[in-house]
């Protein structure tokens, strides 16, 4: 956790509110503290110049307003631990075929700036460092949260060993989208039966077609339909379908999956039930598969 930025609306709130969620689900989590991300490793993927100012906790103003909060040593050291964690949950889902961080999803982080309350694109950068490492090929990110993941697009584009599968709203942020391998913007309302066709007709698709080896999910609950930001209208039963699905289609072709957790604005308890319902969907999707 990190303070309330003195600026900015974003709230942390959720995120120690998930982990309460999940240790009074009664569902059987282990719970793995992330070590920090090495420099080296976000400048592989973000401008060195643009990690330098992070680490120095000087990042221009214009860039602070394009990410949504000032950046503090607080949120330096926070950031450098969710990268981690994204890059900690590939390595657990390999050995148990999914495995959750209960943070970051920032996917509109871009290579010399962050965006969209995102300062370091943890799902482009892990996926990079699993190639780079030999622990994948091939890597697809599929993203559901109901804004287009239009950093991991742009600093994954042109890139073979990478597929990039975004399902948003059509008309939210960001105004400017940038293209995906494969994009779906949803128009304002659309609810479960016509969103889970969307992914039915797709995602099995782009896994046999791509044929990756490795699989990443942005699992942002904002496309339910009470959200604050949102703009579609999924129910809580149909977050957990699409959820399950996701895991299903993977886990069915033997892939792994690690799941970030993404986006979710409201009422701070409210969201993170959700996370946490989405989380524990999922493991119990992955119970019904042997592990890798």
């Amino acid at each position: 956790m990190a303070p309330h930025p003195e600026r900015g609306t974003f709230k942390f709130d959720k995120y120690y509110l998930v982990m309460e969620e999940l240790r009074s689900s009664g569902a059987a989590i282990t719970e793995h503290a992330p070590e920090p991300c090495p420099r080296a490793w976000l400048e592989a993927v973000h401008d060195p110049e643009y990690v330098d100012e992070v680490f120095r906790a000087d990042v221009p103003r214009e860039k602070e307003r394009r990410i949504g909060f000032p950046v503090t040593e607080a949120i330096r050291d926070r950031v450098r631990h969710t990268n981690g964690g994204t890059w900690l949950a590939s390595k657990l889902a390999m050995q148990h075929g999914y495995a959750a961080n209960s943070a970051a999803g920032s996917h509109h982080a871009l290579a010399e700036t962050g965006a969209g309350y995102c300062v370091f694109n943890d799902l482009a950068v892990a996926s990079n460092r699993l190639i780079t490492e030999g622990d994948a090929k091939r890597i697809a990110i599929i993203d559901l949260d109901v804004h287009q993941g239009d950093g991991t697009a742009s600093l994954t584009a042109g890139r073979e060993d990478i597929a990039t599968f975004s399902v948003h709203a059509e008309k939210n942020f960001p105004v400017r989208k940038a293209r995906s391998n494969v994009d779906f913007g949803l128009p304002d309302g659309t609810t479960d039966a016509a969103y889970m066709t969307v992914l039915e007709n797709h995602i099995p698709k782009l896994l046999d077609g791509f044929k990756p080896d490795f699989v990443f999910y942005q699992a942002g609950v904002d496309p339910h339909e009470d959200d604050k930001l949102g703009r579609l209208a999924l129910t809580d039963e149909g977050l957990l379908e699409r959820d399950r699905f996701v895991v299903r289609e993977a886990r069915t072709r033997g892939l792994a999956i690690a799941s970030a957790l993404g986006g979710g604005y409201g009422d701070a308890q409210q969201v993170a039930a959700r996370h946490a319902r989405s989380m524990v969907a999922m493991a119990e999707e992955n119970a019904k598969f042997r592990a890798p």
